[in-house]
């Protein structure tokens, strides 16, 4: 069966703090360690009041310090909003940390609103330098080189798995171009995905990095004991787009009875649209949807990103999600009937 990973935001639930986000972030890492996901990945937003891992880096290195074995990084780290070499030493410092454990998942888009956009420090009307950034961020990773005049110190000589990250085909020509990992952004945005794996693995090139493509895709689940239950919990995610759709980000809301109550069917629509790639129900329902879209993608990976406004539903998610796993490997071995 393939692996199971998990994105995480350290959503900032309505009344809570940041802080207590990423401590339950922190709590949900060694969850999903103890459950045997793969790798546990953090992104970073900005100007985000629900979410609290703006500081990349810093969470990575949080949770890779509270954990043993789970690879944990950036799933992802905007690039264009950071120097290449800014982000080596940090990535070099979180390997040398915690050696063979570190993802570094790049982005191109600011994670941000335009006001923000503008206090990163970034030109909005520079030129879009994301491949030529990618290269030069490989390069500090690369052994000692006599005429390597700026080295990335730590960095320099580690092995530190690269990914890019994208929602549209620009991303899949790119890692495909530079023989790269891909990992596909349809937990929000699922228009072009189908399109998108298809063009990373046609115009694939192997490389020292990566010898066939290995594409990873987004799914948001949420699992509960019933359906019922897990369309309820659902509804906070589905409130979190409606509001950012808005204008209005905020704070991730508690579930509601009934999403139809207070927003138009327009509204509704919409959001439907954006996270179609979603398995929300009893883990039956959630195996079920899964196993479909696995089979509709046919994922390397899955990278599963469950927002629920209650810590310990969430963590039940997650064991319940662990459950469908094993149920759908075990039933991946099954000898074939004759």
């Amino acid at each position: 069966m393939i692996p199971f990973s998990i994105l995480d935001l350290s959503p900032i639930v309505a009344g809570n703090t940041a802080s207590q986000a990423l401590h339950n972030t922190l709590n949900l890492a060694q969850h999903a360690e103890q459950l045997g996901f793969n790798r546990y990945w953090l992104a970073e937003h900005h100007n985000m009041p629900g979410i609290a891992s703006a500081a990349t880096s810093v969470v990575i290195g949080y949770v890779a310090g509270g954990t043993k074995t789970i690879r944990v990084g950036s799933g992802g780290i905007m690039l264009p909003n950071h120097s290449p070499l800014v982000i080596a030493e940090q990535f070099g410092t979180l390997e040398s940390l915690y050696p063979g454990r570190i993802d570094l998942g790049l982005g191109r888009a600011p994670g941000s609103d335009q006001a923000t956009y503008r206090a990163l420090r970034r030109d909005a009307n520079g030129p879009d330098t994301f491949p030529q950034d990618v290269v030069e961020l490989q390069h500090y990773f690369q052994p000692d080189d006599t005429n390597q005049f700026i080295r990335a110190i730590p960095g320099n000589g580690l092995d530190i798995p690269i990914w890019i990250l994208g929602s549209s085909l620009f991303g899949a020509q790119l890692a495909a171009m530079l023989g790269l990992p891909y990992a596909f952004a349809s937990h929000f945005a699922p228009k072009d995905l189908l399109r998108a794996l298809q063009v990373y693995r046609t115009q694939f090139q192997p490389s020292e990095h990566l010898k066939a493509p290995y594409a990873m895709v987004a799914v948001n689940v949420v699992a509960a004991d019933t359906d019922a239950e897990a369309t309820r919990l659902f509804t906070s995610l589905q409130q979190q787009f409606l509001y950012i759709r808005s204008g209005r980000a905020r704070q991730m809301q508690p579930p509601i009875d009934d999403i139809t109550a207070n927003w138009s069917e327009y509204e509704l629509v919409g959001i439907d649209q954006m996270l179609r790639c979603s398995a929300v129900g009893s883990p039956e329902t959630v195996q079920r949807g899964l196993a479909s879209f696995i089979s509709q993608t046919q994922a390397d990976e899955l990278i599963i990103t469950a927002p629920i406004y209650d810590h310990e539903a969430r963590k039940h998610s997650l064991s319940l999600t662990a459950q469908v796993r094993d149920a759908l490997a075990a039933q991946q071995s099954e000898p074939a009937v004759v």
